[in-house]
């Protein structure tokens, strides 16, 4: 079953706790703190998998959770961290963020892409002593791992797609031109999943052609297959309408033309600017004269017309040659950049909802929303640090420090960022 769309839970593991220990060894006194930091836990890690074509592994789990790290140990022992989740997804694969709509990635290179990052462990004791604190007896927990609602998307990857009504002769196009065996029938939506095939033109080159499934008018309403499929077409470099010349099912080719054009450009307003070839098909049923009308039409708006015969490949290599030769002049396949999250309006978070532990002189911050706020910042970009300054202050967290009593030159820590406070 051909499967283009998935919703799925996935959550990275939680680093692993700091441990509270002090080192005990028989001749040694006051061997000091030893405890050891947690492991990290494990990241959601999507990768691309050729031997895959759809997503319909996602039509029946729905949450992956990656293990979490091991907590630290004594005799300054670190956790393990956890190994990453690998989920594999066809090429042409988009991740997007259920809530937002945010694209987090476009699955068509080979390169892994982290879509859920672990939490880093917590920080043992023997992090927190120092020489007026000997023998703290706290350490940090460890952080949780980033959690999502995530839309996969397929869009498969062609450089070549062909749109058109139904029964006009893609599918015959792309199994005379290709080693792709589609379905082929006297009748209407045969073809009810895109087919890919890879085609070899004479001078050598090659390309993918896509078969997308049959519009008709009202497609963007949901009548027939609807336009479920013709995302299929968003990546293509080049379209190539086929038509039924000769118009064998009682239909006018030339009202065919403009409503299948009408219904591309519903769904996508950029497909009415894709370059586009017409191959007029079935021209054995057509008369000399309609070819030639139909032929004139299509010129007259600014397109190349190739009348074919894709059943016997009567004259398909000219269309051939033509695709491979304008498809060596355009853009590769097109890749979706990742869209950056965005920083939040400070008033948007609530003032005071911190929770602050006073361990000697650091100062321990804690709140869900900071993790926010921590996530969204580069704490590289000096803008960056600005948002984060400016939140800490109009959210109160400057405040609520005050009231617990700190002090110029203590440390504050809000999860693993750790700063001097300065008045």
């Amino acid at each position: 079953m051909f499967i283009d769309y998935a919703k799925i839970m996935v959550k990275a593991g939680n680093g692993g706790a700091g441990a509270v220990a002090f080192h005990r060894e028989k001749f040694v006194a006051s061997g000091g703190p030893d405890g050891g930091d947690g492991g990290r836990g494990g990241s959601v890690v999507f990768v691309v998998d050729d031997n895959l074509s759809t997503l319909a592994d996602f039509r029946y789990k729905r949450k992956y959770a990656a293990e979490n790290g091991e907590n630290g140990r004594g005799a300054r022992c670190n956790g393990k961290s956890a190994k990453d989740l690998v989920i594999r997804v066809p090429r042409g694969t988009l991740v997007k963020d259920a809530q937002t709509g945010r694209l987090l990635a476009d699955l068509s290179t080979d390169e892994p892409q982290v879509i859920a990052k672990g939490g880093k462990g917590g920080w043992g004791n023997i992090h927190f002593a120092t020489p007026t604190r000997q023998t703290p007896r706290f350490a940090k927990p460890g952080l949780p791992g980033e959690s999502f609602e995530l839309i996969l998307e397929l869009k498969l990857l062609a450089d070549v797609g062909l749109v058109g009504f139904p029964n006009v002769g893609k599918s015959t196009l792309v199994s005379v031109v290709s080693e792709a065996k589609p379905t082929i029938a006297n009748y209407h939506f045969t073809t009810i999943t895109p087919v890919l095939g890879v085609v070899r033109a004479k001078d050598g080159r090659s390309f993918v052609m896509a078969d997308i499934p049959g519009l008709i008018e009202g497609a963007g309403e949901g009548v027939g297959l609807g336009h479920q499929f013709l995302r299929h077409v968003d990546r293509c470099r080049l379209l190539v309408h086929i038509v039924d010349v000769a118009g064998s099912e009682g239909r006018d080719p030339k009202e065919d033309f403009a409503v299948i054009n009408a219904e591309l450009k519903k769904f996508n307003p950029d497909l009415a600017d894709r370059p586009m070839l017409v191959a007029g098909n079935k021209c054995d049923l057509a008369t000399d004269e309609q070819i030639a009308e139909f032929k004139s039409f299509i010129e007259a708006q600014g397109y190349e017309f190739f009348p074919i015969m894709a059943a016997i490949r009567y004259d398909v290599d000219p269309l051939l040659n033509r695709i491979s030769e304008l498809l060596s002049k355009l853009p590769p396949v097109l890749h979706y950049e990742p869209e950056p999250e965005p920083q939040k309006p400070v008033d948007a978070f609530e003032k005071n909802q911190v929770k602050i532990t006073k361990q000697d002189h650091i100062y321990l911050v804690e709140g869900e929303w900071l993790l926010q706020v921590i996530n969204s910042v580069n704490f590289d970009d000096y803008e960056s640090l600005q948002y984060f300054q400016r939140v800490l202050i109009q959210t109160g967290v400057i405040d609520a420090l005050r009231e617990a009593g700190i002090e110029e030159g203590d440390t504050v820590s809000i999860y693993d960022i750790e700063f001097d406070f300065v008045e």
